[in-house]
């Protein structure tokens, strides 16, 4: 494959599992991807998301959450929708964009659960962590695993 994939992490607030999608991706494989990522809406960028990527040794403090429509000048490859809302949501995609859905838990909603169950900050924080390797790991099969 001689061009760079362009590929695009779509969630429902471009706040968690776009942004890591899309730093593991810039971090881990920026020589064959063109990474972005956005949400149907904008949540802000979640801070445990940055926080635990920085553990992890990549820097998303300077990502800001986007909307989907600030990218309607880019032809993407690939789309891959990151949360099962975004998934039933996906808008259409004009062009040749393939749609791939990898749905990957909701760190924020896991923490809201744990913490009702008087979980500590750092239990909460695994949940973050887990998903983080997770997305990790699928992020390094990219491209090849999208058989383009």
């Amino acid at each position: 494959m001689s061009a760079k994939v362009t590929i695009l992490f779509l969630c429902t607030g471009n706040s968690c599992r776009s942004q890591m999608a899309e730093g593991w991706a810039k971090h881990l494989k920026s020589d064959v991807l063109n990474a972005y990522s956005a949400g149907i809406e904008t949540h802000g960028l979640n801070p445990n998301a940055v926080a635990v990527m920085k553990e992890a040794g990549v820097d998303i403090s300077s990502h800001k959450s986007q909307l989907l429509s600030d990218f309607d000048d880019i032809d993407f490859d690939v789309v891959v929708t990151v949360c099962g809302h975004a998934h039933e949501t996906c808008p259409y995609f004009p062009g040749n964009a393939k749609i791939v859905h990898v749905g990957f838990p909701d760190p924020p909603a896991l923490t809201k659960e744990l913490a009702a169950q008087g979980a500590s900050e750092e239990e909460q924080l695994a949940c973050y962590r887990t998903v983080r390797d997770e997305i990790k790991a699928y992020v390094a099969t990219l491209p090849e695993s999208l058989g383009l």
